[in-house]
Parts: structure tokens; sequence; C-alpha cells
């Protein structure tokens, strides 16, 4: 599932080709996605142009002139600028174009999203998917010490485990299942410790090492284990860096001690017996 880096990698691939564009048409090939898409978006989005191209968690958000085109990739989705010329795909649920340019998204299995939010509906951080979301890892908010305080404070009395805990989403955005992983063998964690029992310095240590891997799997690329490629169809390069996730069995790469795995919430765990002690 494309989670934030490899949205982020889209937004850093489109965003130059589409800003200041204007929409010459739409096409719902199958607007049968996780939401149907709207059935007027074709006549909403013609001649209104995208003034920026912003990223809230795993959602796209395209600034138009009446409002803000939401695109989520959902498990498998895709999102290429193309030629407009260049023949569909089978799976292409979306196209917008621009002129001799095309955004298209490609979905096999249709858990993506293309939503609407009209300026007339208020403030967009007030969208019913946005809102409970938490601090973005980049965010002034989530910065140096206070990325500690924003983990530190939402675990309070927590006893899920701590990396279900960042997989939630409700503390800090973006940590997904490999980043996880990750981002508890830089902190020293054991991910099946308790949230609540999460001591201020290991907030500390985590917060850093979220932005420390996300920062890392952004300039890789992202990570690509089946079908993520990013705007010009080229796949992410993470996974040949990862110290930890999917590597069981092969020796720790600081103290050579076998990388252990265990299943949490149905997802596979990877971590260092030895330097993440519970």
């Amino acid at each position: 599932m494309p989670e934030l880096p490899e949205v982020e990698v889209t937004r850093l691939g489109i965003a130059p080709h589409l800003e200041g564009r204007k929409v010459s048409a739409v096409k719902v090939l199958d607007g049968r996605l996780r939401w149907p898409v709207p059935s007027n978006l074709p006549k909403l989005l013609s001649g209104q142009k995208v003034r920026s191209i912003a990223r809230r968690g795993k959602y796209l958000l395209l600034e138009m002139d009446t409002g803000h085109l939401l695109i989520h990739l959902g498990m498998t989705g895709t999102l290429r600028v193309l030629p407009s010329s260049d023949p569909l795909k089978l799976h292409d649920r979306v196209t917008f174009e621009f002129g001799k340019l095309s955004l298209r998204l490609h979905d096999p299995r249709k858990f993506g999203a293309v939503l609407w939010h009209a300026n007339t509906k208020g403030p967009l951080e007030k969208n019913i998917l946005l809102q409970k979301l938490g601090v973005e890892p980049f965010s002034e908010e989530f910065a140096g010490e206070l990325g500690a305080d924003v983990l530190y404070r939402n675990s309070r009395k927590r006893s899920v485990a701590v990396k279900q805990f960042l997989l939630a989403g409700q503390a800090v955005v973006g940590v997904g299942n490999i980043y996880c992983s990750e981002s508890l063998f830089e902190a020293g964690i054991h991910p099946a410790k308790a949230a609540g029992k999460l001591t201020r310095p290991q907030c500390s240590r985590l917060a850093n090492a979220v932005r420390l891997i996300l920062k890392k799997a952004i300039a890789a690329g992202g990570s690509s284990l089946k079908d993520f490629v990013n705007s010009e169809g080229d796949p992410g390069h993470f996974m040949v860096q990862t110290k930890v996730y999917d590597r069981k069995g092969l020796p720790c790469k600081l103290c050579k001690t076998p990388i252990a795995q265990l299943v949490q919430g149905q997802r596979s765990t990877y971590f260092c017996p030895q330097c993440q002690k519970r």
C-alpha cells in the first residue's frame, strides 16, 4: 500500500507538470472506487486551474479554483503524467486532461478515491476524512522536541503496542508498516512495548527516528513491494536500505543477532531482539 513517502514522491513528481495548468477534460472510466467518483466531476473541473498540489497524510490535495480535489491511492493505485496520446491501460480509472498532458489514476484493486471538497463546504481541514489525522511528521508541530511531546502526550495510559500506536496515525501520520519497523529499530524500542510505558527520552528518540526514516524513504523514491511506481513509472528503492524489515533470520547490521519476526494486527513486524529489548 502506498504510504506517506510514496504519496509524497508522487506529489513531487506530478506537481511541476500540473500546477498552473487548466483542466481541459475529465474522463471517469470506472468510478466504482472506495467511494463513488462524483458523477458531476467532469463538469465541475472543466476549465479550473490547478493552483497547488499538497499532501495531508496519504491524501493528495489539488487546490482548484472553487475547491479541492482529494485523491487517495488506496492499496495499489498510482498516478502518472503521460502524453494524452498514450493509449489507456487496463485498470485506468480516471483521467484528468490538460491539453496534451494526461494525469491518470491507475488502480487495479479499486481501493483508491477521487473526491471533491467545494470551498462552500468550509475549510478543507474540517473534511471528515482529514480532521482526525495526526500531525504531519515534517510540520512545525512535530519539529525537534515538539515531536517527542506529541508522542508522549498521546501515548499516555495506552496499553496498545507502540507499533500499533504508530500505525493508527492519530498521533503522527505516515508511519506505515515498513517505516514502523525501521523507526522502532532506529530508536531502539521493542515493537511490542506498551505505548503508555514509553519514557520521555524514548519518545524523543522515536520522533527523531520517524523523521529520519521517512526522509530517507522519500529520497529513495519510496518502497516498491509489488505495485508502486512513481509518476514516471519507476519503482522506489527504499527496500534495499532497510535494516530489519523483511530480513528475518539475517544478521542485524549493528550487532549480528538474527532479525526476528512477529505478527501484530495481521501485519509482519521485524526487529532485533538484542538492539530492541522489551
